[in-house]
């Protein structure tokens, strides 16, 4: 995107290594063997590989669903729900400069599980992609609490820092309720 600050080369080798262990550590959380994780329809893309209408100014990262269809096929039967997680390259190493003790692959960590732990849940009819202001913002606190859940227990290092940088999703949901 011209204008924005991209992910170099040496950063995509660590962001491609946090999707990596994101996919793994999510999937194994879910339980979910290769060959289901497999068949999720989902991709993750950097900015370089963004449209204009997938950019976003603010948050870390976006999900955008499409509506795929395998070519061959006809029949509006054959659609399917594709997901396409969109990391925000500008806005991550704009946090990154501002907070010195975060580190870029815990963080991108984080935000990937994050947006997989998202795309499960749409799958699986757990929370709807279309849902009120209000439920997102519930969800959102409920993914955090899974996210913190699926990554603790791995030890990463540099991982407390970027908790730390979440705290605000910490805490009971019910008290997210009241938020407008």
């Amino acid at each position: 995107m011209q204008g924005l600050e991209c992910f170099q080369e040496g950063e995509l080798e660590i962001v491609n290594e946090a999707v990596a262990i994101a996919e793994e550590m999510t999937s194994n959380a879910y339980k979910m063997s290769s060959a289901e994780w497999k068949g999720q329809h989902y991709d993750v893309k950097t900015l370089a590989d963004l449209t204009p209408d997938e950019v976003v100014h603010g948050p870390f990262a976006q999900i955008i669903r499409y509506v795929g269809r395998k070519t061959e096929a006809s029949l509006s039967s054959s659609e399917y729900d594709f997901y396409k997680l969109c990391l925000q390259d500008h806005t991550i190493l704009c946090a990154l400069k501002e907070f010195s003790e975060l580190r870029l692959f815990p963080f991108v960590l984080y935000i990937v599980t994050h947006e997989m732990i998202h795309v499960i849940r749409f799958v699986k009819f757990l929370q709807a992609f279309d849902a009120s202001e209000a439920d997102k913002i519930i969800e959102e606190a409920r993914v955090h609490e899974k996210t913190r859940t699926v990554l603790r227990p791995a030890q990463i290092h540099d991982m407390g820092p970027v908790f730390d940088f979440y705290r605000a999703w910490h805490g009971p949901l019910d008290d997210l309720k009241d938020i407008e």
